[in-house]
């Protein structure tokens, strides 16, 4: 058994990160003491790995935690759909790092937006749900979750224009300090795990969409005060830069 200090230690994820995992029911601990101390199991661990795995993958919480829970889940073959898909990501990778070296070398004379298609991924991204959400357990979760959201989306709005608030606060600083950019990447998280999956270039499109569409720009400023959702945009850019 391992303490939660030492689960973190080992795998890189945070205390905290773990702590919430439990409070959503993606990770349990294998055991809690009575002195409330959370223990890990090599079975937990072993939750854990594909938890992460799924996560490098950029599904939501919410859908990983469906998939493991399913009781038609098959390790042997999840990690072969994991494994396909990290190939996938490997050939998109390698495809835009010789697409941006071609630029480097000979400059920006040709436009080619093929290295950007993510169809082939998401498509088997889509099958794999297919696979372990089209169960009675999942479907019966969508039917749950249905009805949570009917009281959940306020809290979650609150929350989102919470960060918003966070971000206004922070309007002295310039977009790319750290602790904006912090702010960022939790916003980033934090869509993913509430909505859908924010890549980089989806949040690149909601910065500009943040400045653009005055219905967003007015409930952004409310939130963190003038100038605001123009700051957000702003430093979205420069994450998504990077």
């Amino acid at each position: 058994m391992r303490t939660v200090k030492e689960v973190s230690k080992i795998t890189g994820v945070s205390v905290r990160t773990l702590h919430h995992y439990d409070a959503i029911g993606l990770l349990k601990p294998t055991k809690v003491t009575e002195a409330g101390y959370r223990l890990y199991d090599d079975t937990a661990l072993s939750r854990l790995q594909n938890i992460l795995l799924f996560r490098e993958l950029q599904f939501p919480l919410k859908e990983i935690k469906v998939i493991l829970d399913s009781p038609d889940f098959d390790q042997s073959e999840a990690i072969a759909q994991q494994i396909r898909l990290l190939e996938l990501q490997y050939k998109h990778i390698g495809e835009l790092i010789a697409f941006a070296r071609e630029i480097q070398n000979k400059g920006v004379t040709a436009m080619n937006f093929d290295v950007f298609d993510k169809n082939e991924m998401e498509k088997y991204k889509a099958e794999v749900r297919a696979k372990w959400g089209g169960t009675k357990a999942y479907q019966e979760y969508k039917q749950k979750d249905i009805a949570r959201n009917e009281d959940h989306n306020g809290k979650i709005a609150d929350e989102l224009m919470t960060m918003f608030s966070e971000l206004g606060g922070l309007k002295h600083s310039t977009p790319d300090s750290d602790e904006v950019q912090e702010k960022i990447s939790a916003l980033q998280r934090f869509i993913t795990d509430n909505y859908y999956v924010c890549t980089n270039e989806i949040l690149s499109g909601l910065g500009k969409m943040y400045t653009c569409d005055e219905r967003f720009k007015k409930n952004i400023d409310r939130a963190g005060g003038d100038g605001t959702a123009e700051f957000v945009g702003q430093a979205i850019s420069v994450y998504c830069s990077h």
